[in-house]
């Protein structure tokens, strides 16, 4: 199944379609060349990397995955 990604920043602009390299597509979508990982603290466990901080942009990734009902 293929990994469909996007991301959304700190002021609401989606990134849809960022493939199965998604710091690297930002970075030609943004025109730029350094991305800082971005970090959320955990309550129990290590710190997990959500997204990228690209040009004062904090882009925070999702996974999509299609939605399907049963009959």
């Amino acid at each position: 199944m293929a990994r469909w990604i996007m991301g959304r920043d700190q002021y609401g602009q989606a990134y849809h379609d960022l493939g199965a390299h998604p710091r690297a597509e930002l970075l030609a979508r943004l025109g730029k060349s350094h991305a800082e990982r971005m970090f959320v603290d955990k309550k129990s466990g290590p710190p997990a990397h959500i997204g990228y901080i690209i040009g004062g942009l904090w882009v925070t990734l999702y996974n999509i995955e299609p939605w399907e009902k049963p009959f």
